[in-house]
C-alpha cells in the first residue's frame, strides 16, 4: 500500500516523519543558489513533503561562517521558543540522500503571492509586523518578499533563513512598511521571557557564543525601543526583492 501524505491537521505525526522518516530527492528547487531539494520523507503508510538543504551544496560566503544549514535550524527553534511558528518546523538530518542538512516541512501554500501581495490585505499586517520583528532579532540579512508563504489557513511562514544570526548587524529585508510603528506588547512580553530565560540549549547548540550574545542584544533593543526600527539609509533590501 502506497504511502499517504498527511494533511495538515496532523502537526505532530507530520513533524515525526520528517524528523525520521526515510527522505527520498523528487527534484531540485529552481532559483536557489544552493543545493535545494523538494523530498518526500516516510515513515510507515505516512508521507510528508519536505524541503531539504544539504551541507554539501551551499556555497562559500566570505561574510558568513560555514554551515547555513545551521541556521536555517535555528530559526525554527527560535519561532518555536518565542511560540510565533513564523518558520516552518525544520530539523538537521544526518542520513538524508546527500548528507547533513536542513529538512524543512513544505508549505502548500499559493504561490502567487508573496509579502508585497499580503501586505495589500489589512488582515495580514499582525502577522507581517511578527515577522519583522522575528527577522531584526534574528537578523535575516535575505528575507525577499517570495519568502513569505500564506497557507490555506492564512497562516503566514517565513523560508530560507540561512542567511540569519550574524554576530554583526547586516538586516536587509522587505518588510520595512512598519518601521516607527508600536510593537504589540504581546510580542515584545515573548522577547521580555526570551532576555529573561536566555536562548534554549537547542537553539545554542547552532550558533556560536558573539551569535547568541547577538540576538539577546537585538532583542533587549526592541523592548527598548518599543517600535520598529526605520531604514532611514534606504539600503537595507534585499535582491532581488521577490
Amino acid at each position: 500500500m502506497p504511502a499517504s501524505e498527511l494533511d495538515a491537521t496532523n502537526d505532530g505525526d507530520i513533524e515525526a516523519v520528517i524528523t525520521s522518516g526515510h527522505i527520498e530527492l523528487i527534484g531540485r528547487m529552481p532559483w536557489s543558489s544552493n543545493a535545494t531539494f523538494l523530498a518526500e520523507a516516510t515513515m510507515g503508510e505516512d508521507s510528508a513533503r519536505a524541503i531539504y538543504k544539504p551541507h554539501i551544496g551551499e556555497r562559500p560566503l566570505w561574510d558568513f561562517p560555514d554551515g547555513l544549514w545551521k541556521r536555517e535550524v535555528a530559526a525554527y527553534e527560535l519561532s518555536h521558543a518565542l511560540g510565533w511558528e513564523v518558520v516552518p518546523f525544520t530539523v538537521g538530518r544526518e542520513d538524508a540522500p546527500h548528507g547533513i542538512g536542513s529538512v524543512q516541512r513544505f508549505i502548500d501554500a499559493d504561490f502567487e503571492q508573496h509579502y508585497f501581495t499580503m501586505l495589500e490585505e489589512e488582515e495580514t499586517h499582525d502577522q507581517l509586523q511578527r515577522m519583522a520583528v522575528f527577522d531584526f532579532v534574528c537578523n535575516n540579512t535575505d528575507r525577499k518578499g517570495g519568502h513569505c508563504l500564506i497557507d490555506d489557513a492564512g497562516h503566514i511562514w517565513g523560508i530560507d533563513n540561512g542567511l540569519s544570526f550574524h554576530a554583526e548587524f547586516k538586516l536587509r529585508t522587505v518588510i520595512w512598511d512598519f518601521g516607527g510603528e508600536e510593537i504589540d506588547g504581546e510580542l515584545l512580553a515573548d522577547l521580555q521571557s526570551l532576555v529573561d530565560t536566555g536562548l534554549n540549549d537547542a537553539v545554542k547548540r547552532l550558533l556560536g557564543t558573539f551569535e547568541q550574545d547577538a540576538v539577546l542584544g537585538r532583542a533587549r533593543a526592541l523592548i527598548r525601543e518599543g517600535v520598529l526600527p526605520i531604514d532611514e539609509s534606504g539600503h537595507r533590501y534585499p535582491w532581488p526583492l521577490i
